[in-house]
């Protein structure tokens, strides 16, 4: 037999590892953790909700057709997604500074992740206008209604339906994306993970109970998409 043969499968070496997590540890941090899953929660939806905001104002831009005023956003959404968000962060924390605009870190950190996740959102919210008949637009514009006032009342409200679940996966995206911000020394999920590897020397536990966390909020947020994809195939049912 030959010393290939004597050692263990990776499989049993994996399960060695996990079947030595020290779980008290994990209990014992688990008021961090805690606080860590509150702050990714709070961070993620501040970031998300800027970036609804900043994705329709983007989405708006481009596809009205005064050139001025479309190219600054062609120009946000494809630099956006041309550079990794790790970049734009460390671009917003070094660079604002050197401005002479103090914020705290917390702050530079939903700004990244709008900034970010904007770009995406309005390719979503576009997708879902240009779902959209061409004759109910014309027939919009046809009865004197201005460009506002035809995105309000007629295209937006039709966009919806088509746009509520890639948004819900964009929001897990940007969920996984906050743990960059630890990165920035923001106190969140991540980072809370980590306090376990310093102060215990004990990474697998403080990687293990993260990834829990992150599981939770993947799941719940994957069970509100399929809530609603359900919804939309039923509308007659609760």
């Amino acid at each position: 037999m030959t010393a290939r043969d004597r050692a263990p499968h990776p499989a049993l070496k994996i399960g060695a590892m996990f079947g030595n997590l020290n779980t008290r540890v994990m209990l014992e941090y688990l008021p961090d953790i805690w606080q860590g899953f509150l702050a990714t929660l709070l961070l993620s939806a501040a970031g998300f909700a800027g970036a609804i905001v900043l994705g329709i104002i983007a989405c708006a831009l481009s596809i009205q057709p005064l050139r001025w005023l479309k190219w600054p956003a062609v120009a946000y959404v494809d630099a956006i997604r041309a550079t990794p968000l790790l970049a734009q962060l460390y671009f917003l924390y070094f660079g604002l500074p050197r401005l002479g605009i103090l914020v705290p870190e917390i702050v530079i950190g939903v700004i990244a992740l709008s900034l970010n996740s904007g770009a995406y959102v309005a390719e979503i919210v576009r997708s879902g206008i240009l779902s959209i008949q061409r004759g109910q637009i014309e027939a919009a514009m046809s009865t004197g209604l201005t460009y506002l006032q035809r995105m309000r009342l007629i295209v937006l409200p039709q966009a919806v339906r088509p746009t509520v679940s890639p948004l819900i996966g964009q929001a897990i995206v940007l969920v996984k994306d906050s743990s960059l911000l630890s990165l920035i020394s923001v106190v969140e999920l991540t980072r809370a993970g980590q306090m376990i590897a310093i102060d215990r020397f004990m990474p697998v536990e403080g990687l293990v109970a993260t990834a829990l966390a992150y599981l939770v909020l993947y799941y719940t947020l994957k069970a509100l998409a399929g809530l609603w994809a359900h919804q939309s195939q039923h509308p007659g049912k609760a």
